[in-house]
């Protein structure tokens, strides 16, 4: 046998090149700078305007390379045989394709080199479908590694690479100029022992802070590098109100706005990371990654749980190093802080307000006002969890104080992924927990922040690619991270002289939950708080310690509970309320109060949750009940209970699934927009696969998927985009408008294997659709500008359009931008029915043999 690792090499270049060729469409001379950022998915041949290689093609490019590799192979030397020849194949091609969604430039491509490059085409292309061995997998590699070597030669090779280059390195070395400039007008003059132990210091700064560490995680990595990491944040300012918050901002820009800025976060909001990123940016002595305001800089980052010491004053700037055990404090200049802060060259960085006892944040305060006072113009940074301090605690020290924001989805996307690669964990297995978090509303609500995000990627790599099979498992795990393992191993012992132990932050919190729950509130007044935590504390063994005291450390410790207002409490994560409530709820035997609650959809978690707790007596009997009330809502939480009862009699089960079987899959598009608006989510779950129904079910199930209309409904409509059924493609083209419109079409449309009517109401729709390449067949909804149709509507690959309004008076030469265009279609009023992707009724319809043909229809 051949070693399978020499076959990519044995593929001559005289081979490989023109293949590689053939992905790409020609450009012409110049930078390419008119279409910023040039992107390679903008330059491959199979997508945008100047297509010539079909995603077919793509198929027999990688047929032909995994050909020649095996060709190149001597007698007796094949590795695979065929069957695994062909998956290999489907595998390669599919990772070409991805050529077409990467979102890097050519030159940063280049930048990567080939290794990392195919890791970038890789990711997000799952191995495990295709049954690859440990040789097809090599080969694979090897054959990618090959292709992607080439695809870098011809990007320098275009003719616009050059010239683009010298124009990026052109703007690189302005900014760096900029930053000496800065640097040069910042830095004072200095003594060579200033200077150098300035140096040591960045250099300690550097390794100090330079990974990141996920506190309470049994499983997984613990650390890793935090350039590769690190998540750009957003910084909102409140309003008034607890709801509203203004634009935001990246977080590592606050102090370019602001000098002096107080950021309130919950746990594990990536307060203490943002810390650590400013810390390590500042010493790095780069110039050019354009935040000037960090130039030249100093930072010093002080932990107030390491700073402020029993029965000792806050330390004084001669102090910082030594307060924060620093080991080259000893090394330090005589002077040498002062010195760094009457220049104005300091960023210091306060971290954790909260986590220093109650009675000390007063002196905490006085202290910070007595440095800026005495070293102004300095930039600040303190943080603190939202409950720990009043609104405006530092206002009248001048500081401008502002909220970090729940991460998004992209950015959950962007942290999964890097932590991945940082754990050196193949991308699939990333893509796997992404499309788990995306369809699985439970863990949309934890994936809120880098510590949950941490948290969910630890259990998902630990087990192999699968998280928790129930969800009890999970959030178990989580409560253990939460309430106990996290300030355990951030060494915050007896904090503010109150030690909670794990079950009895559980017990309190979960009589709050079911408060909250059973009398369908979102938040308590304080008071009403305290007066369950008081009613709790004999049975606790707490009689002897304060209410007060007690529920502050539960605020400030648990990451569970928070206060969005003055006098006002909730939970954090409603998925964590409700498990909560649900576990008290089954210690206190409330099955009938569950049941005679399941026709509100804010319930379903609770009752699920239940059977997830209960013995399975009581569980049995919480089925049956739910079947007796004989409503679609009552019949799909039984069903779908029966996935959290851990042992159901097979009389119940049977029942249930006969009850389920009348209802899923929909008999009919109006029985499908029933059950959908009566379950939601719910529904989902339950939902059969595209290889488990025929077109016509098919239909039917997607038209209920797009009523629900939430992520996990669009996470479940990408395993129907490619069904081959006419009925279903032309409901998934039609729905798009009911999701967010650019995760839709990057997650469907651009998947669709027959491109159906599109409807378009505005020019940001027609901006989307040509970010895919353009569409064929498009509907304008609405009054229109001929100007924006030919601007925004690719010309080379519309041949079907719709025009809802009239068209202008000018007539329709227009229309010869189109080349391709067939037939156009004229309504001179709305038709409802036809937006509904019925059979159109064409008013006005003609087939268009000329480009320029000027009917007025």
């Amino acid at each position: 046998m051949v070693d399978v690792t020499a076959l990519g090499a044995r593929v001559a270049s005289s081979a490989v090149a023109p293949l590689v060729r053939r992905l790409f469409v020609r450009d012409g001379p110049g930078a390419g700078l008119v279409d910023r950022p040039v992107r390679i998915s903008a330059l491959v041949s199979f997508r945008g305007e100047k297509r010539s290689v079909t995603p077919k093609d793509l198929e027999k490019i990688a047929s032909e390379l995994v050909r020649r590799a095996l060709t190149s192979a001597g007698p007796g030397e094949e590795p695979v045989d065929a069957a695994e020849a062909a998956a290999v194949k489907d595998a390669l091609a599919r990772t070409l394709a991805r050529l077409g969604e990467i979102t890097v430039e050519d030159y940063e491509a280049v930048g990567l080199g080939p290794e990392r490059f195919a890791r970038e085409l890789s990711a997000g292309v799952p191995l495990a479908p295709y049954g690859l061995g440990e040789d097809g997998t090599l080969l694979y590699e090897r054959l990618l590694h090959t292709a992607s070597l080439h695809i870098l030669n011809f990007l320098t090779q275009r003719s616009t690479y050059v010239a683009r280059r010298q124009t990026v390195q052109t703007q690189q070395l302005a900014r760096l100029v900029q930053g000496v400039d800065v640097l040069l007008e910042r830095l004072p003059s200095q003594s060579a022992e200033d200077a150098g132990f300035e140096e040591r210091y960045a250099d300690h700064v550097a390794a100090r802070y330079g990974t990141l560490t996920i506190y309470g995680l049994d499983a997984g990595t613990r650390e890793w590098p935090l350039d590769t990491a690190y998540l750009s944040l957003e910084a909102t300012r409140p309003r008034a109100g607890r709801d509203a918050a203004s634009r935001a901002a990246a977080a590592e820009q606050v102090l370019a706005d602001h000098d002096q800025v107080f950021l309130r976060g919950v746990a594990g909001s990536g307060k203490t990371t943002l810390v650590q990123w400013l810390a390590v940016t500042a010493a790095s002595r780069v110039y050019d990654h354009g935040l000037t305001h960090l130039i030249g800089r100093v930072p010093f980052v002080l932990p107030m749980r390491r700073i402020a010491r029993p029965g000792a004053e806050l330390p004084f700037p001669g102090d910082f190093l030594r307060a924060v055990g620093c080991p080259v404090a000893g090394e330090q200049p005589p002077g040498w802080v002062e010195r760094v802060l009457r220049a104005r060259r300091g960023v210091l960085l306060v971290d954790g307000i909260d986590e220093i006892a109650q009675d000390r944040r007063a002196a905490a305060r006085r202290w910070l006002r007595e440095l800026v006072r005495a070293f102004p113009g300095n930039l600040w940074l303190v943080t603190s969890r939202p409950s720990a301090v009043p609104e405006d605690w530092l206002a009248a020290e001048g500081f401008h104080e502002l909220v970090l924001a729940p991460m998004g989805r992209d950015g959950v996307a962007t942290f999964v992924r890097r932590w991945h690669r940082a754990a050196e964990v193949a991308p699939s297995v990333g893509e796997s927990l992404l499309a788990s978090v995306r369809g699985t509303s439970e863990l949309n609500g934890l994936a809120t922040n880098p510590l949950m995000c941490g948290m969910l990627c630890a259990l998902h790599r630990d087990r192999r690619g699968f998280l928790p099979q129930d969800r009890r498992s999970l959030y178990e795990a989580a409560l253990t991270m939460l309430l106990e393992r996290r300030d355990r191993e951030r060494e915050l012992h007896g904090f503010d002289g109150v030690h909670l132990a794990y079950a009895t932050q559980v017990q309190l919190l979960q009589r709050l939950a079911w408060w909250l729950i059973r009398n369908s509130r979102q938040e308590m007044d304080r008071h009403e708080a305290l007066g369950i935590v008081d009613r709790a504390l004999p049975a606790l063994n707490l009689a002897d310690a304060g209410g007060e005291e007690v529920y502050r450390a539960l605020l400030l410790r648990s990451g569970l509970l928070r206060e969005p207002a003055e006098g006002r409490v909730d939970f954090l994560h409603r998925t964590f309320q409700d498990y909560l409530g649900a576990r008290l709820a089954v210690q206190e035997m409330d099955f009938d109060l569950l049941v005679n609650h399941a026709h509100l959809d804010e319930w379903d978690d609770v009752i699920l949750l239940a059977l997830a707790h209960a013995r399975p007596k009581e569980a049995e009997q919480m089925l049956r009940r739910l079947t007796e009330l004989e409503t679609p809502r009552g019949t799909l939480l039984a069903a779908a209970g029966l996935r959290y009862a851990a042992e159901v009699a097979p009389e119940v089960r049977a029942r249930v699934e006969e009850g389920l079987a009348t209802h899923i899959p929909p008999t009919g598009f109006g029985d499908a927009r029933e059950i959908a608006q009566a379950t939601g989510d719910l529904m989902l779950t339950l939902l059969p696969g595209p290889e488990e129904v025929s077109h016509v079910v098919g239909a039917t199930v997607v038209s209920a998927a797009v009523e629900v209309g939430s992520e996990a409904a669009l996470q479940f409509l990408t395993r129907y985009r490619n069904h081959p059924a006419k009925d279903v493609q032309t409901i998934l083209a039609a729905a798009w408008r009911r999701f967010d419109r650019e995760q839709y079409a990057q997650e469907i449309l651009a998947h669709l294997p027959q491109q159906r009517a599109v409807d378009v109401y505005t020019n940001d729709d027609l901006r989307t659709l040509r970010a895919l390449g353009g569409w064929e067949h498009i509907v304008i909804r609405g009054a229109y500008r001929v100007e924006d149709l030919t601007e925004l509507i690719v010309p080379e690959r519309l041949t079907l359009l719709a025009l809802e309004a009239p068209h202008p008076v000018e007539g329709l030469n227009w229309l010869s931008a189109f080349p391709r265009l067939e037939a156009v279609s004229i309504f001179t009023e709305p038709d409802e029915t036809w937006a509904r992707q019925v059979p159109i009724g064409v008013r006005l319809r003609f087939p268009l043999h000329s480009p320029s043909h000027d009917s007025q229809g």
